[in-house]
C-alpha cells in the first residue's frame, strides 16, 4: 500500500467512526473469509459494516475523527463494527455469532457515540431489546395515564351532560322554575292535604295539625241537621 493509498484508508475509516453511533472492537484472531463473510451478512440488519483494519491506520484515523477512546484497544489483531443503526441488534449479531464459533471474536470495547465503552459494556448493550422494542414500551409507559386521565375526563364531562341534561327536561316541564337551582335530589312526593281521603269505611286518623279545622267541620254539620 503506497501513501496515496494509505491517506485514502485513514480518511475513510475516520469517516466510518464520525458517521457510526457505536464502534466495536473485537479480536479477529481464529475467524476464516467465509466466516468474516457471513458476519457481515448478520450485520446488514443492523446497518452495520464489520472491517478488519490495520492499527497503524485505524490509529491515525482515530486521531482524525478525535476518537481517542479507541486508540487504547489497537492492540493485537483488531476488527472493527461500524454501526450505523441500532447498536443493541449489532452488539446482539456480534455475541451471538462469537457463541456459534467457539466465543470467537471477543469484545475488546469501543464507542457508543462519543463515550468509551469496555467489552461488559457492551455485553450488556447486547442484552437490551432492540431500538423499535424499547419504543413501544416506552409509548405503552407515557399513554396508559394519559389514557386514564382521559377516561376518567370523558366520564366526568358524561356525567355533567346528562346532569344538565336532565336539568333542561325540568325546565321545560314546568318542574323548574327558571332560575330556580335544582335540589340535590328530588324529595318524595307528599300527599295534597285538600283531598278527600278515600272512603274506606272506616274513620282516618287524625293528624295533630288537622285536629282544629275538622271540629270546626263536624259542628257545622251538626247545627245543619
Amino acid at each position: 500500500m503506497n501513501r496515496d493509498e494509505k491517506a485514502a484508508a485513514i480518511a475513510e475509516i475516520a469517516t466510518q467512526i464520525q458517521e457510526s453511533e457505536a464502534v466495536y472492537a473485537v479480536d479477529y484472531r481464529g475467524i476464516s473469509v467465509t466466516q468474516a463473510a457471513e458476519l457481515r451478512g448478520r450485520l446488514r440488519d443492523a446497518d452495520a459494516t464489520f472491517r478488519i483494519v490495520k492499527n497503524t491506520l485505524t490509529e491515525r484515523a482515530a486521531d482524525e475523527a478525535g476518537a481517542d477512546g479507541l486508540k487504547s484497544l489497537l492492540a493485537g489483531p483488531t476488527a472493527l463494527t461500524f454501526v450505523r443503526g441500532d447498536a443493541a441488534v449489532a452488539a446482539k449479531a456480534l455475541r451471538d455469532y462469537a457463541r456459534t464459533t467457539n466465543d470467537l471474536l471477543a469484545f475488546k470495547g469501543g464507542l457508543l457515540g462519543a463515550e468509551a465503552v469496555d467489552a461488559d459494556q457492551i455485553r450488556s448493550i447486547a442484552a437490551l431489546p432492540a431500538r423499535d422494542v424499547l419504543y413501544g414500551q416506552l409509548v405503552g409507559v407515557v399513554a396508559s395515564p394519559i389514557t386514564g386521565l382521559a377516561r376518567s375526563l370523558g366520564a366526568l364531562v358524561g356525567g355533567l351532560a346528562i346532569a344538565l341534561g336532565g336539568v333542561l327536561e325540568k325546565k321545560e316541564s314546568g318542574e323548574i322554575a327558571a332560575g330556580d337551582a335544582p335540589a340535590a335530589e328530588t324529595p318524595a312526593e307528599t300527599p295534597d292535604q285538600d283531598a278527600e281521603p278515600p272512603d274506606s269505611g272506616t274513620p282516618q286518623e287524625v293528624q295533630p295539625d288537622q285536629a282544629e279545622g275538622e271540629d270546626t267541620d263536624v259542628q257545622t254539620e251538626t247545627q245543619e241537621d
